[in-house]
């Protein structure tokens, strides 16, 4: 009888043999054997066992004690990254090495599932930006906050502040499952279908911080709605769920998987498979268990579920998802029907219980401490203490009396919170640019504020049919959703005609969602030389906006425009 190391090399010599010749790195099939420096800090040590040593030892001992690989890697499975050092230009972004483009403070992302909030945790928030964040705050397109010049020293009081009111930082980066977007309106909403909280919160209670999904091949992203404007961008996360009504079985969810950006754009497949409410949990979890599973661990531009999704096809994943995780069968379902409203919730809204909801664009998601604590006062002047982030990089109020709208509306005025459907800056989006982030080229924020006050003071007689997307960029990773804006703007260096390099974009036109103005999601359209300076930007936008709106025809959205013409008309 063969001994039991006999028998354990044998297998793996029957493994070896069967394996591909140039490994994917799926630990189904290939070992857990690591394949690239990510994988191997992985391996060593689970990135969630970091903040023992940021508490312990780092805050006590400072940034220049910190080992690398908790540094550049697993500080993020608690929402911490290294910001760029002021005065590195965008040239030097691709040939200077992460420590020579990182300062010593950091970004902390406080993660916020399903975009809720109260007020008590928002002046939480505002209070921390300002005692230790030099008073910033951004909010994101994925319903998170923000903030910036976080030292290392005060890391573990900013925790214990956010969580003594039920806030986290807990995988808000890293190899994990990121924030889970929600509906804004979940549970309040008039024409809502159903309400996902329950789903959400089960999900961040159970699996957030559980160590068994600490370590996925790459970030995970994932959507729930149960509102009709499907107001998630489900079409470009990992794992979606979208309320639907089967014919049979009533309202449940509509499974979405394998989409995302970046520089290979894909967008989600459905499954075909109807989920019901009570199932989405565990849905998630297998879902999520592939991903671990399968995906693909040897090369990090190819470690997304989108990459696993393109080889398998929907067929393959959902039988593999019912037979080797589920063990059941999910019922077949229909899509969902195109959405018919605005999925921003920009504007005054009813609620299902009578009172209102409203709406606020802030300037391509700037914010600020002060302005942070300025939200609660007026929340709180009208006796509402329920806000909303948004994947749109604006936020909503909640429970407001009929009575008090006009009143809210004018406060919120007055801080520069626009409640009415502005003609870009409702639509405008940027990343967080090279004001902080080491991988950007160009300034986003700053370069978006400029634009949206050119234009709309430009074009202050147009009406435009639709909203007109404006996303800003300052890298090719598309934090901004850049191939699904009408006008997106992918942050490089442009070469001028006399030799000089500026900061600036190449330009996609076209893109969109289902829950935009399109019938379905489609990416943005690239013109072979198309670029544009970041001084040049409002004047060619214009131009755009003015050569859309003399050449469509009397239905025709920009998207649908900007696809049909030639392209000297977009130059």
């Amino acid at each position: 009888m063969s001994t039991d190391v006999e028998q354990r090399a044998a297998g793996r010599a029957d493994r070896a043999a069967t394996r591909p010749k140039k490994s994917n790195g799926q630990w189904k099939i290939d070992g857990r054997e690591p394949l690239n420096g990510n994988e191997v800090f992985k391996a060593e040590d689970n990135g969630l066992n970091v903040r023992a040593r940021i508490e312990e030892v780092y805050a006590k001992s400072g940034f220049a004690s910190i080992d690398p690989d908790d540094l550049h890697g697993r500080f993020r499975w608690w929402g911490l990254y290294t910001q760029r050092k002021p005065g590195i230009d965008g040239g030097r972004t691709a040939t200077l090495e992460p420590h020579e483009l990182e300062d010593e403070y950091f970004m902390l992302r406080v993660r916020i599932d399903g975009g809720r909030l109260t007020t008590e945790q928002l002046r939480t928030i505002a209070d921390i930006s300002n005692e230790f964040a030099r008073g910033t705050a951004d909010l994101t397109d994925r319903q998170n906050i923000q903030l910036h010049w976080i030292a290392i020293e005060d890391v573990p009081e900013i925790w214990r502040r956010l969580e003594a009111v039920g806030l986290q930082t807990t995988e808000a980066c890293g190899d994990v499952p990121r924030v889970i977007l929600g509906s804004p309106v979940a549970g309040i909403a008039a024409d809502e279908l159903i309400d996902p909280t329950p789903a959400i919160e089960e999900i961040s209670r159970r699996y957030i911080g559980d160590e068994s999904l600490a370590n996925l091949p790459r970030k995970y992203k994932t959507a729930i709605t149960g509102h009709p404007s499907q107001d998630v961008v489900h079409e470009i996360n990992d794992c979606s769920f979208v309320a639907v009504e089967h014919p049979e079985h009533g309202i449940g969810y509509d499974l979405w998987v394998g989409g995302a950006l970046s520089t290979v754009p894909r967008f989600a497949e459905r499954l075909g498979a109807w989920v019901a409410p009570d199932q989405v949990v565990e849905t998630w979890l297998g879902v999520t268990e592939i991903f671990r599973d399968y995906g693909y661990r040897r090369l990090r531009n190819k470690a997304r579920l989108k990459f696993l999704m393109a080889e398998w096809g929907p067929e393959k994943f959902r039988e593999i998802l019912e037979t080797e995780y589920l063990g059941y069968r999910l019922a077949d379902g229909p899509a969902p029907a195109k959405p018919l409203t605005e999925g921003d919730h920009v504007g005054v809204h009813r609620q299902a219980d009578g009172k209102y909801y409203i709406g606020v664009s802030l300037i391509a998601g700037r914010a600020s401490g002060t302005l942070l604590g300025q939200m609660v006062d007026i929340a709180e002047k009208y006796g509402s203490t329920r806000l909303r982030t948004t994947p749109h990089q604006k936020i909503l109020f909640l429970d407001i009396p009929e009575d008090d709208i006009d009143a809210v509306v004018a406060d919120l005025d007055a801080v520069g919170l626009s409640s009415r459907k502005d003609l870009f800056r409702r639509s405008t989006i940027a990343c967080t640019g090279i004001e902080f982030c080491k991988l950007a080229i160009v300034e986003t924020k700053q370069t978006a504020a400029d634009t949206i006050a050119t234009l709309e003071a430009r074009l202050a007689e147009i009406d435009l049919p639709h909203p007109i997307s404006l996303h800003l960029n300052g890298c090719p990773n598309s934090c901004a959703r850049i191939q699904t804006a009408d006008i997106g703007l992918k942050g490089q260096l442009v070469t001028t005609d006399d030799g000089e390099q500026k900061p600036g974009f190449q330009v996609h036109v076209g893109g969109g969602l289902a829950s935009s103005d399109r019938d379905e999601a489609g990416l943005g359209r690239t013109v072979r030389g198309l670029k544009v300076t970041a001084d040049d930007l409002s004047d060619y936008v214009e131009t755009l906006v003015r050569r859309f709106l003399a050449g469509r025809s009397e239905t025709e959205t920009f998207s649908e425009w900007a696809h049909r013409v030639d392209d000297e008309e977009l130059v």
